[in-house]
């Protein structure tokens, strides 16, 4: 009877981890989509290839802890490459 217990616990486990909301994909989305879906939420972490994600924000906002910024990237859309930002550490070049 404890195996039945231990498998129906493991199945229901596995059960809820796989119906849990899925992270928006980028490379389902056009470019509009995906920065829509960025400014609409302020900040939102969105699948960006079959092993990656990433948290993405707005451009201008109060979404990064300071001293980020936010950073402009290139992300995997349906029409191709799309800039978005993401929260990033400036790097500073001082002339030597």
């Amino acid at each position: 009877m404890k195996s039945l217990w231990t498998a129906l616990a493991a199945s229901t486990i596995l059960w809820s981890a796989g119906t849990a909301d899925a992270r928006p994909d980028t490379r389902a989305m056009s470019c509009a989509e995906a920065q829509a879906l960025i400014q609409s939420r302020h900040a939102a972490v969105l699948t960006t290839g079959p092993n990656t994600y990433d948290r993405f924000v707005r451009q201008f906002g109060n979404e990064c802890d300071w001293p980020e910024v936010p950073m402009s990237v290139a992300v995997p859309t349906r029409d191709g490459p799309c800039r978005v930002y993401r929260c990033e550490e400036p790097v500073f070049d001082f002339p030597g």
